[in-house]
């Protein structure tokens, strides 16, 4: 992967894989703090994978100066095979209507109250860039790529963001923060301990009886989907997630 600081380009590489998206969300951590214009250059890509067109999008909703020039036919199949607009995080103020589905937030926690089990979006989402700096969000995923979009999106938008590598670690940390924590983002397959038994044991914690807990996975399986439902999930949110919507449901049930 190549820069031309000259010019303010980044020549995206022809294969755009998972360890291609570990450096290239290192060097955009590097890049999105700066001042000056950045253009991602695609016109040489592909082959992209689930894990960078994350790290993409996260990239360009986090940055306003930064814009894809060129993209190339296998740059753009991609995205529409994902079912992501990437053209879309070119403007902030708006959340495209062909993005990725929008987030089942129908399942309640335990003992919920009314307003949590019939979410949905509305008109008066707030733009991207208002801050909510008072939310602390703890992200559960035993991908690494997964947690730094994560964090990328989220605290870009204002929220305090602590991570877990698996569901025990991720009970050890809440063990640790209690009460500081307002919203739970947990995969479901992950070692040690799955989603499934996170968010049980969270529910017979009194503390987190009633913490929204939103599941953020691959899995789209209606059984799964009720399983977490059961177990006490406020929500179920399918891989690959957009940022703008991501951040528009954790707004929402952000106590």
């Amino acid at each position: 992967m190549m820069g031309n600081a000259e010019q303010n380009v980044v020549m995206l590489p022809p294969i755009l894989d998972q360890a291609a998206a570990e450096s290239f969300l290192e060097l955009m951590r590097q890049r999105v703090s700066g001042d000056a214009p950045l253009a991602l250059d695609a016109s040489e890509v592909e082959t992209l994978t689930l894990p960078c067109a994350q790290v993409v999008l996260a990239v360009l909703r986090a940055g306003d100066s930064i814009k894809i020039r060129n993209p190339s036919a296998a740059f753009v199949a991609t995205f529409e095979d994902f079912g992501l607009d990437w053209q879309a995080h070119l403007d902030h103020s708006r959340i495209s209507e062909d993005a990725s589905e929008e987030p089942d937030l129908t399942g309640a926690a335990t003992e919920a109250t009314p307003a949590e089990t019939a979410l949905s979006f509305d008109a008066d989402i707030p733009p991207i860039s208002e801050k909510v700096m008072s939310k602390r969000i703890l992200t559960i995923d035993d991908s690494k790529t997964i947690r730094d979009m994560l964090m990328l999106t989220l605290a870009e938008a204002g929220f305090d963001v602590i991570q877990a590598v698996d569901g025990q670690d991720g009970l050890d940390v809440l063990a640790k923060e209690k009460d500081e924590v307002d919203v739970i983002i947990t995969d479901i397959n992950m070692p040690r301990m799955d989603g499934y038994e996170v968010i049980r044991n969270l529910r017979r914690d009194p503390t987190y009886k009633s913490k929204p807990i939103l599941v953020l996975t691959t899995e789209s399986d209606g059984d799964k989907k009720n399983q977490a439902r059961e177990a006490g999930a406020t929500g179920w949110m399918v891989k690959p997630f957009d940022p703008e919507r991501l951040v528009a449901t954790v707004r929402k049930v952000a106590p």
